[in-house]
């Protein structure tokens, strides 16, 4: 069995997050496809009560949103952390009023791509 990443639980407490077998029923894929989409950071997790956790906003009608995975990439190649990566995606960026994670779904996604490879050192 895949060990899976997690980071600490940074959401702000009321972002819906789902369970690996909500995430697989969404995905149309096994549990076991599920951890190697978190543990290939394709998924970024939480632990939340001890259990493994992915944010609601990552996913689209489509599956997972267009765009993450990409950002997700940008970030820990730039140097973030897991950890860092997701506190950032639910960091509100000021300017916009919302968080990464949520600007995903908007025209703002190229805009967040690009602050992202902004911040690498």
């Amino acid at each position: 069995m895949v060990s899976l990443p997690l980071t600490d639980d940074v959401l702000p407490a009321d972002e819906p997050v789902l369970d690996l077998s909500d995430v697989s029923r969404r995905l149309g894929v096994s549990i076991g496809r599920t951890r190697t989409l978190i543990a290939d950071h394709h998924l970024l997790a939480i632990s939340r009560g001890g259990e493994p956790m992915v944010p609601e906003v990552f996913f689209d009608d489509e599956g997972i949103a267009k765009h993450l995975t990409g950002l997700v990439d940008v970030l820990l190649d730039g140097g973030f952390s897991r950890y860092e990566a997701m506190a950032w995606l639910f960091t509100t960026q000021d300017d916009l009023g919302e968080y990464p994670a949520r600007a995903l779904h908007g025209h703002s996604a190229r805009e967040m791509i690009r602050r992202a490879q902004a911040l690498a050192f």
